[in-house]
């Protein structure tokens, strides 16, 4: 089906994208994975060609421009060369908006023009080791003290978590209001008390920095907090849906890309003296894989049309993401069975996809945190 969604500005952006990528971040993204980090002037590079901070206002040096469908055309194409070490998404579909929006004049003046420039690198601290998708299990505490706020606790799965030069930091400032109580604090390198931890071993990911977190009696200026008092857990509410359907955009690009790679091997591979894309079982795998992937495409493009119009629910991102995710999990799954013996080499894409995945259907927010969601609104 003949896509409708992008218009000129945005082929071009992706030739764009692609260019840079293939001279930037594919030559050295097998290095990154054996460091387990990417390079950071991989972020200064990415900040020379506008592709950090596309909706930041121009006074700032961003982009100017809020359409998520440049956001999209990124992680497509971060997708379609595996470059799953990148943490762009996290950055600019997670974090810019809780700066544009949250910031204060003095706070965007100090952080903005960096992080366009990819010099400040970003993260958001929610997740801690006895609370994932139940943020009311959070245990980071934040008192006041004078002009600062004093932090206490840890944090773990923390995306850009070595890297990141600033933190947004979810903590309970006012343990006896219930969501009401949560704040965000912008924590900052080199603050004393702040410790980064491992750089964690995980099954896939291998190029991406995912660190714990801890935070003894860090002293945070109340210039540093992000939003209004005790409205954290609100704006973590608010943003939600841009970072879930962020993950519904990677989810529906690496099916995309996985399964047209296992297309061509199916008609190269031969088994009995014919391409296996010949035998009717591999057919009707390929054809069903088509269906379920096209189907989700038509699904994204909507959702982004209706993210750029302010008529993106919470219900909506929920369905979003569960679904692609499944069906990224689901796709993979199925290709790697395609490919025989070969789909369990690491040298081929269709392995090192099967590994990445997994993390989808969990951070962001699990699937059965989303089919609840989903299930709550409809009066059940």
């Amino acid at each position: 089906m003949q896509s409708a969604l992008y218009e000129a500005s945005h082929v071009a952006f992706r030739a764009m994208v692609r260019d840079f990528l293939a001279k930037e971040v594919v030559p050295h993204h097998e290095a990154w994975a054996e460091a387990g980090i990417v390079d950071r002037s991989v972020w200064l590079k990415a900040g020379e060609q506008g592709l950090l901070g596309m909706d930041v206002p121009e006074e700032y040096g961003g982009g100017g421009v809020k359409d998520f469908r440049y956001n999209a055309i990124l992680a497509a194409e971060v997708s379609r060369v595996g470059a799953s070490g990148l943490g762009f998404g996290l950055h600019n579909d997670v974090v810019a908006p809780y700066l544009i929006d949250l910031c204060t004049d003095e706070q965007k003046a100090r952080w903005l023009p960096g992080f366009v420039r990819g010099e400040i690198i970003t993260a958001i601290a929610m997740t801690e080791p006895g609370a994932g998708s139940d943020l009311q299990g959070l245990q980071t505490t934040a008192r006041r003290d004078g002009d600062d706020w004093v932090l206490n606790g840890s944090k773990t799965f923390i995306t850009n978590g070595i890297n990141a030069d600033i933190v947004i930091v979810v903590a309970r400032t006012d343990p006896q209001a219930g969501a009401r109580g949560f704040s965000l604090l912008v924590v900052e390198r080199g603050m004393p008390g702040f410790e980064r931890g491992r750089n964690l071993a995980k099954i896939g990911l291998k190029a991406q920095d995912t660190a714990e977190l801890f935070f003894d009696d860090v002293r945070v200026p109340s210039a540093n907090l992000l939003g209004t008092e005790g409205h954290g857990f609100f704006h973590l509410m608010n943003n939600l849906p841009q970072e879930r359907l962020s993950i519904a955009a990677v989810a529906v690009a690496a099916s995309r890309l996985i399964l047209d790679l296992t297309v061509d091997y199916c008609k190269s591979r031969t088994a009995f003296g014919r391409p296996i894309g010949k035998f009717q079982n591999t057919r009707f795998e390929l054809a069903e894989m088509h269906t379920e992937v096209t189907i989700a495409e038509t699904y994204l493009e909507k959702a982004i049309l209706e993210h750029n119009a302010g008529r993106f629910t919470v219900e909506d991102a929920a369905m979003a993401k569960w679904w692609t995710t499944e069906l990224q999990k689901r796709v993979v799954d199925r290709c790697l069975q395609l490919h025989g013996g070969y789909g369990y080499m690491l040298e081929y894409p269709v392995a090192r996809a099967y590994l990445d995945s997994r993390i989808q259907t969990i951070y962001g927010g699990t699937t059965e945190i989303m089919k609840e969601i989903v299930g709550r609104s409809l009066g059940v």
